[in-house]
């Protein structure tokens, strides 16, 4: 399918960029992805609501919070009020990775985004927001299902 071999491409380059970063700062994939997706959505502060949101597995994401714990990027805070709840925060020490972090994102989008109008990145948007919305909606359908 030609929207699939094309969003391989642009995959690829997001990872070529952060995987310059990982290797800076000695992070998996996995690990730079939780850190940048805390940074972007503090709203989504737990391990459940990364496996939801990002659509990752448990296990995965389990595994990378207990390493980034370890290097001192994070810390898990446990609600008083519901033993169960724990939120993930960033510490200081992960601040140099995402500000890395960020300026391959912004790279990322000057150089894919080259040559774009400012009504054709609208478009773009609102185009893959309606072809994102489409598979959510069919996966929904289909976890119904069984």
């Amino acid at each position: 399918m030609h929207f699939w071999d094309k969003h391989k491409t642009i995959t690829s380059y997001y990872e070529l960029l952060a995987r310059e970063v990982c290797e800076r700062y000695q992070l998996t994939q996995m690990e730079y992805d939780i850190l940048m997706f805390l940074y972007s959505n503090p709203q989504y502060n737990t391990a459940a609501d990364i496996v939801k949101v990002r659509k990752s597995t448990k296990s995965h994401v389990s595994t990378s919070i207990k390493e980034l714990e370890n290097k001192g990027m994070i810390e898990r805070i446990q609600s008083a009020h519901n033993k169960k709840h724990i939120e993930i925060v960033l510490l200081d020490k992960a601040g140099p990775v995402v500000e890395a972090g960020m300026d391959a994102q912004k790279q990322f989008a000057k150089n894919v985004l080259s040559g774009l109008t400012e009504e054709e990145m609208q478009i773009c948007r609102e185009i893959f927001d309606k072809i994102c919305n489409n598979a959510d909606e069919y996966l929904k359908n289909y976890r119904e299902e069984k």
